[in-house]
């Protein structure tokens, strides 16, 4: 008898501890817009999720929902994490243009070198500056890509090139460029781009060599245009891996140090590389291997480049004016981060 209820008690021992270990695991609900076989997925947002999981002993797990899972559009998704519809979101916030006009510097003409210098910079910056811009939403970590290549169905060398060509763009700063370079811009979401090249919608896109593999734009086009080695690119995307606030509020001291472990500036610097630069060479590498014409612009045409899009940042000027700030200052701040985390010549 003694026996008997010896193991009782052990099984419901057992039972207790699986519940409170069940019952002390926190599920974090995070959504995004590419899918599952996005290049950001395998190598930014998927590793975190099992890093974070590894080190908080499995008391943090996160449940992915790619390709806008739980509903609405790409835009909506850092409204989805500040109601808490979403507990952390990876998405381009300048998709709601005007909201985050302060952080949308990055994205001016001919700005990073590369996503590391880039995504460091717009950390730093966006602690100092622009965390108004997130009210309820905690930045875990931001990045840029390594700046946008121009892939098209026809060769571009030159302003003249552009003329009449319809453009895809990702943001109103981009779209503002490639109007004044000549083009056409015609905004869509990622993945609707390999379906507009081979219908004729648009003649090229913008977009970093990050997104060849899940557009299959290097089996569309034929022609790649970048910007030289060491040169700040045409223009770029800010990203940010965001969670709800009062999500993170809610954790135990030891699930918050987990995830502030893994915050911060050398996470973004972290994904800025991984997620970007470490995947130029390989994924460029694929538009070669099908015989695509990867060209470099002329030093002397991308200073025409630069003269024909300066009014791009007058534009951005007048918006941060427009809401009180001072946007001259800004832009001051933001090439200077840009200059600390230069990379090494």
């Amino acid at each position: 008898m003694a026996s008997t209820l010896t193991k009782l008690a052990a099984a419901a021992a057992l039972a207790f501890a699986a519940g409170a270990a069940a019952q002390a695991q926190t599920i974090l609900k995070v959504h995004h817009f590419l899918p599952s076989g996005a290049s950001s997925h395998q190598k930014i947002i998927a590793p975190w999720c099992a890093k974070v999981e590894k080190e908080s002993g499995g008391e943090l797990k996160c449940q992915i929902y790619p390709a806008m899972q739980l509903g609405g559009t790409p835009p909506q998704l850092l409204d989805q994490v500040r109601d808490g519809v979403a507990d952390i979101v990876w998405s381009v916030p300048t998709y709601t243009a005007g909201r985050y006009t302060k952080s949308e510097v990055f994205e001016l003409p001919f700005m990073a070198v590369n996503a590391k210098q880039g995504s460091q910079a717009l950390w730093e910056y966006t602690q100092k500056f622009a965390l108004d811009e997130y009210k309820g939403i905690k930045p875990l970590f931001m990045h840029t890509t390594e700046g946008y290549v121009l892939h098209s169905n026809k060769p571009i060398h030159k302003l003249e090139d552009m003329k009449g060509k319809k453009i895809r763009t990702a943001t109103r700063i981009s779209a503002r460029m490639m109007s004044a370079l000549g083009g056409t811009p015609v905004q869509m979401p990622l993945p609707q781009v390999a379906d507009a090249l081979s219908k004729g919608v648009v003649d090229g896109v913008l977009v970093p060599w990050e997104a060849i593999p899940a557009t299959k734009l290097h089996e569309i086009v034929k022609y790649h245009l970048d910007a030289p080695l060491g040169s700040p690119r045409f223009a770029n995307t800010i990203f940010i891996f965001g969670m709800n606030q009062a999500k993170y509020d809610s954790l135990t001291p030891k699930q918050k140090k987990v995830i502030d472990d893994n915050a911060g500036l050398a996470v973004s610097a972290w994904a800025g590389e991984e997620g970007f630069d470490n995947i130029v060479e390989p994924y460029s590498k694929l538009a070669r291997d099908r015989g695509n014409t990867i060209s470099v612009i002329d030093p002397a045409e991308l200073a025409r480049w630069e003269k024909a899009t300066a009014g791009v940042d007058e534009i951005w000027l007048k918006d941060v004016a427009a809401k009180g700030g001072d946007g001259k200052k800004l832009i001051e701040e933001a090439k200077a981060l840009l200059k600390k985390y230069a990379p090494a010549k």
